[in-house]
């Protein structure tokens, strides 16, 4: 796993959203039961991760700050 794909996972541990890596090497990341975004685990194009991002803030997630 990429080193700032660890870092979004620690962010997102620490938020309270569960991650877990598929079968095929996809994060699963959920909020309450609910499966919030799949992102994939080697991302082929720079926009999966804007995507992924987008997804996630719209669920409440909070990244780069300090809180």
């Amino acid at each position: 796993m990429k080193k700032d794909i660890k870092k979004l996972v620690k962010e997102l541990d620490r938020q309270g959203f569960d991650v877990h890596v598929t079968r095929r090497g996809h994060l699963a990341i959920r909020q309450a039961g609910m499966t919030v975004a799949v992102l994939a685990g080697t991302p082929s194009d720079w926009r999966s991760a804007r995507n992924g991002l987008a997804r996630l803030r719209r669920a409440g997630f909070q990244f780069g700050c300090a809180s």
